[in-house]
């Protein structure tokens, strides 16, 4: 009996130094798990906060370029008042969404991207102030149209644009976190190979088990982030489409197969592409001097098609320049206001030439039209507004906009200069300075 006593109290000495052994064995392990789980928490967090704004700032992109251009018309054509329309609400929606926005990057670029946007939906709300004022005073339809045409759909178009660039840069920090993700998990197994290679000499089967305990959560929280990226980048990719320039150019495209045109289609289709690929180029803000050409050669061959009869075009830059920065799209809109407001109010059509040089500091590119042009008032007004904060309402907002983006990136010695004369022409001076792409 007290053999057995003895036995039982040896047993019970041994089951208890065993259970300590196996705790000092798997304290150091214990430890490794949950700094590794605590720091996948961290990152996984921080992922899901990207991963949001990336998914809320997609949503506010597919949308509201369309909505809000759309219910501007309907209030300029008077379907429906002010108070009843959907812009209050788009805007103050589109608000919430930039505000919140500011609480998921971290990125000083992203953060300079969404105080751009603030200021894109503060000149909105001027903008359908001044079509409310317009309504109240009477029939100013035309004056109306133009602000829906230059100012309106220009800068929901430049909205659409920044949203779209804070979309790719949360975007590729997505794929750094991912990556860095992976890289925690190969360190974590390897550690834990190392842990249990220790383990394995002295309990078999918690070596055996451990590793499939650890990893079957991490594989499956990697497939999950692998899902929800692929699920960010389409909708990124669907976000990039400039919905009323496709349609107009696949109604032509329409038109022109209608008729048999099987080459104007092939070109019409190829510009269309280039227009869109270089439109997105990556996300990149600065682009070659190159890119931007063939961007707005890819438009200027849509709009010559759609307007063949008005409309003819000269790109005269030398290859010398071809290297040099420039904004994304900072020539295409002052082609297009030459286009709509130049050409297409003249008579009998005109010429759009674009040319540039390298001057002993600077770049030179130039847009000429020979369009109906302005008189020395609405000249000078142009021109003020190109140098205020906020430019009155008579004021070319496409112009002020690429004006100010230049200055942005490169400082306010360089931008636009505009020279015009009435039924004979404008004459858009864009000064860059030499930056190697």
């Amino acid at each position: 009996m007290i053999f057995k006593k003895n036995l039982q109290r040896q047993n019970s000495a041994l089951a208890n130094k065993i259970r300590i052994s196996y705790l000092v064995i798997l304290l150091p392990n214990i430890i490794f798990m949950l700094y590794a789980f605590h720091t996948l928490w961290r990152t996984n967090e921080q992922y899901n906060e990207m991963l949001s704004s990336v998914v809320t700032a997609s949503a506010f992109s597919l949308d509201f370029k369309e909505d809000f251009d759309y219910e501007t018309y309907l209030l300029i054509v008077g379907n429906v008042r002010l108070e009843n329309s959907g812009i209050p609400t788009l805007l103050s929606d589109a608000r919430e969404v930039v505000d919140g926005l500011k609480d998921y990057t971290d990125n000083h670029e992203n953060q300079k991207r969404l105080a751009s946007a603030e200021k894109y939906l503060n000149n909105l709300e001027v903008y359908i102030e001044r079509i409310r004022d317009n309504l109240e005073r009477g029939d100013r339809y035309e004056a109306n149209m133009l602000i829906w045409e230059n100012d309106v759909q220009i800068v929901t178009a430049l909205l659409k644009d920044t949203i779209n660039e804070y979309i790719y840069y949360e975007n590729k920090q997505l794929q750094v976190t991912h990556t860095a993700n992976r890289a925690l998990f190969i360190r974590s197994i390897e550690i834990s190979v190392v842990v249990f290679a220790v383990i394995f000499t002295c309990i078999v089967l918690i070596s055996f088990w451990m590793p499939l305990w650890i990893t079957r959560p991490i594989e499956e929280q990697v497939k999950e982030e692998q899902k929800q990226l692929r699920k960010a980048e389409f909708e990124l990719l669907q976000a990039q489409i400039n919905p009323h320039f496709l349609y107009n150019t696949l109604d032509a495209i329409v038109w022109s197969a209608e008729a048999g045109n099987q080459k104007q289609v092939v070109s019409m289709v190829g510009s269309l592409s280039d227009f869109f690929r270089t439109s997105l180029n990556k996300g990149k803000e600065i682009v070659s001097i190159k890119e931007e050409l063939q961007h707005v050669r890819s438009y200027l061959e849509i709009q010559q098609i759609r307007y063949q009869d008005i409309l003819s075009y000269e790109i005269n830059v030398t290859r010398d320049i071809y290297d040099y920065s420039i904004p994304k799209i900072t020539i295409q809109p002052i082609v297009e206001n030459a286009l709509y407001h130049g050409i297409k109010n003249r008579r009998g059509g005109g010429k759009i030439t674009i040319t540039g040089i390298e001057n002993r500091d600077s770049i030179i590119i130039q847009v000429r039209d020979d369009g109906i042009g302005m008189n020395q008032e609405r000249l000078k007004e142009v021109v003020d507004g190109l140098k205020k904060d906020n430019p009155d309402k008579n004021s070319v907002y496409g112009l002020y906009n690429v004006n100010e983006r230049i200055r942005l990136n490169f400082g306010d010695e360089y931008g636009l200069t505009i020279e015009s004369f009435l039924d004979k022409g404008t004459y858009v001076v864009i000064r860059l300075p030499k930056i190697q792409t």
